[in-house]
């Protein structure tokens, strides 16, 4: 059996528990459990949350585990905290890290010359803070060695689920994340950044039309019949949508775009002209600009980019 220790300290944040539960089903639907699922903590006993409650744990011991996950803190970790931590590699197999839990990882010495990530919020002050790590702070999650990191949140899923698949297999993984009710595979090379959610529209109304837009990038979508959607006048439409995102329809469109066929550009094997066709370009040439005026290289480069995280990501191509 597989032995996986959570070390908790005070200001636990609850989130990170859901991390736990990707092992707890991959042994409810094993023929046998598979993880041996533990508590630790400096001293043992109740640590608090960040949210109030309290979660048992054991005395720190040193014993022989297949993985350590040290999960994000709203508080600093302990010294005695710290102390554990750097001296994991001589008795974990691996080591994980959501979230600031990186930031951990990162004082006690152990992301020293390694790729890693964590939340956006904190990742540039973890690269001014350890210089040493190679922080990638628009990655999902990432596995250099032993050593695995993630963004925030709900990314400590998809790095648990792409370590259950490293133990038990793709379809485990896959029944896993049916049963957590996830997409299952996203990508550790995958954005942390959400056009969708950086548009921000204060009224449903825009969010329709949004959500409209981006089930259907491969039609014209012009201010006309995006207006249309949003029962205006197309100079209403686009002062209402300037004034609630920020940005112009067109503008928004093409950010969409350029999301989905990143998207597509990093996780299929699609031609470039059918994903230009797919997410609306039209044609190659024009979502080759785009892709120049966003993120300063061309599709192919982006797509051999990705091929390359996604192996040492551990991604499935």
């Amino acid at each position: 059996m597989r032995k996986v220790g959570f070390i908790l300290h005070p200001g636990y944040s609850p989130m990170s528990l859901a991390v736990s539960t990707v092992f707890e089903l991959a042994n409810l639907q094993a023929d046998e459990p598979v993880y041996d699922v533990r508590m630790l903590s400096a001293k043992g006993g109740p640590v608090r949350t960040s949210v109030g409650f309290e979660v048992m744990t054991a005395p720190f011991a040193g014993e022989t585990l297949d993985l350590l996950v040290v999960g994000g803190s709203m508080e600093d970790a302990t010294p005695e905290v710290i102390a554990f931590v750097r001296t994991a590699p001589q008795f974990a197999r691996r080591i994980a890290a959501p979230c600031v839990g990186a930031l951990v990882l990162a004082e006690a010495g152990l992301l020293d010359g390694r790729r890693a990530t964590t939340h956006w919020m904190y990742a540039r002050d973890m690269a001014k803070r350890y210089p040493r790590v190679k922080v990638e702070e628009d990655r999902i999650f990432i596995a250099d060695g032993p050593i695995w990191t993630s963004a925030g949140m709900t990314a400590g899923i998809d790095l648990a689920l792409a370590l259950v698949e490293e133990d038990l297999g793709l379809v485990a993984a896959r029944q896993v994340a049916r049963k957590l009710v996830v997409y299952h595979r996203r990508s550790g090379g995958q954005s942390q950044f959400s056009t969708l959610l950086e548009l921000e529209p204060k009224s449903d109304r825009m969010q329709a039309v949004l959500t409209y837009a981006k089930r259907n990038l491969a039609d014209r979508l012009s201010v006309e019949d995006l207006a249309e959607r949003a029962h205006l006048s197309p100079r209403q439409f686009s002062r209402a949508f300037q004034s609630e995102t920020g940005q112009t329809p067109a503008k928004a469109i093409e950010h969409l775009r350029l999301e989905a066929a990143r998207t597509l550009m990093e996780n299929t094997a699609h031609p470039i002209d059918v994903v230009a066709q797919q997410t609306g370009f039209a044609d190659r040439d024009r979502m080759r600009r785009a892709f120049l005026r966003a993120y300063g290289q061309p599709p192919g480069t982006v797509r051999r980019a990705a091929y390359r995280h996604g192996a040492s990501d551990r991604i499935e191509a």
